[in-house]
């Protein structure tokens, strides 16, 4: 191809749209690969101190049980009792605040979709003005200008073109031919 036509261009600018919306897919599926196995990990700390929030409760009814029975072993069960159930709020508020850190991780991920997916629609629009610019500027003036060029060109053929040849003899095999 040559640099100076403008199809040449046309497809230089589609390659690189195209490369940039390779490029941008490939980060939102690197945005999306990311929040997924941020949500996974915090399932699965979820899951694992879900048992253990409720063992705790179990440990502390149990505990408040055995304190009714035994009057001497009451104080010092429910000090254990009393640390169980704080440890047990510090385990929901770490667990609430693990689920906020999961929500604001989501809601930021769907932000950055949101803004790659406005980029391409950006683009993708910019690309269309683009072509159409070109198309309407470049392509149909030079298709004009080629059209005349083209029809100049056979009318200085017509008008310099040697005049014909007068025919002053007739061939037996010309006569014979029947069309």
């Amino acid at each position: 191809m040559n640099a100076s036509d403008p199809q040449f261009w046309t497809m230089i600018f589609t390659i690189v749209i195209a490369i940039c919306f390779i490029v941008m897919a490939v980060a939102m599926i690197a945005i999306a690969m990311t929040v997924k196995r941020v949500t996974a990990s915090a399932n699965r700390v979820e899951e694992r101190l879900e048992p253990l929030i409720d063992k705790l409760n179990l440990l502390s009814v149990q505990g408040k049980e055995i304190s009714v029975g035994f009057n001497e072993v009451a104080t010092n069960l429910s000090t254990a009792t009393r640390y169980l159930a704080e440890s047990t709020e510090l385990i929901r508020d770490e667990v609430q605040d693990l689920r906020q850190i999961v929500n604001s991780t989501a809601l930021t991920a769907r932000d950055k979709v949101e803004l790659v997916s406005r980029t391409i629609d950006r683009t993708q629009m910019q690309v269309v003005d683009t072509t159409d610019y070109v198309q309407t500027k470049i392509v149909e003036p030079a298709r004009e200008i080629a059209a005349i060029m083209a029809g100049v060109k056979k009318g200085l053929e017509v008008l310099f073109a040697p005049s014909p040849k007068q025919i002053d003899r007739v061939y037996v095999e010309e006569e014979m031919f029947i069309g």
